[in-house]
């Protein structure tokens, strides 16, 4: 099973992430580890990046989910993911794939940026983030403006909920 966390930055897919890897016992990416330095210097001056910019970005997480999909090896992707496009290429790089939707409003997320450094995200991108966000009509969503642990255990029990559906359909 994959699950990717999506969201806007500072919707909390990190922290909840490496929370519900340790619960589910399974493998946490972050997709900003694999941004390349060019994007992670643009995103640090405050330019929004581009569908071009995000493009190698993106096929090497579709690779990577393919693989992680294609092994069985369970994994949590923390990506923002905010165009369904971006999702779809996802979706179809791993069959298995259970999107979940971190929604938060716009106070609150500015908030947490404020409280954080990050290495390169810019809290002056938070409202193109918004921007550009498409809300998925296909995913868990999750209110974020909790706790982690409520939010985790959302999550979680969406799981359980979705892994007993499936064992029940296969007999």
């Amino acid at each position: 099973m994959i699950i990717l966390l999506m969201g806007v930055s500072g919707s909390g897919k990190t922290t909840i992430g490496k929370s519900l890897a340790q619960r589910l016992s399974c493998d946490f990416e972050d997709a900003d580890d694999f941004h390349s330095e060019e994007n992670k210097g643009k995103m640090q001056a405050g330019i929004p990046l581009t569908d071009a910019d995000r493009l190698p970005w993106l096929s090497d997480l579709s690779e990577l989910l393919k693989k992680r999909s294609e092994n069985g090896q369970a994994t949590i992707l923390a990506c923002s993911a905010l165009k369904s496009s971006y999702r779809e290429k996802f979706s179809e790089a791993a069959h298995d794939l259970m999107v979940v939707y971190l929604k938060v409003d716009f106070e609150t997320v500015a908030a947490r940026l404020e409280a954080r450094h990050h290495e390169f995200m810019n809290p002056e991108l938070l409202k193109s983030q918004f921007d550009t966000l498409e809300e998925p009509s296909d995913a868990i969503v999750v209110d974020a403006n909790r706790t982690v642990e409520e939010v985790v255990d959302d999550i979680s029990d969406h799981v359980n909920n979705s892994t007993v559906a499936k064992k029940s359909k296969a007999k």
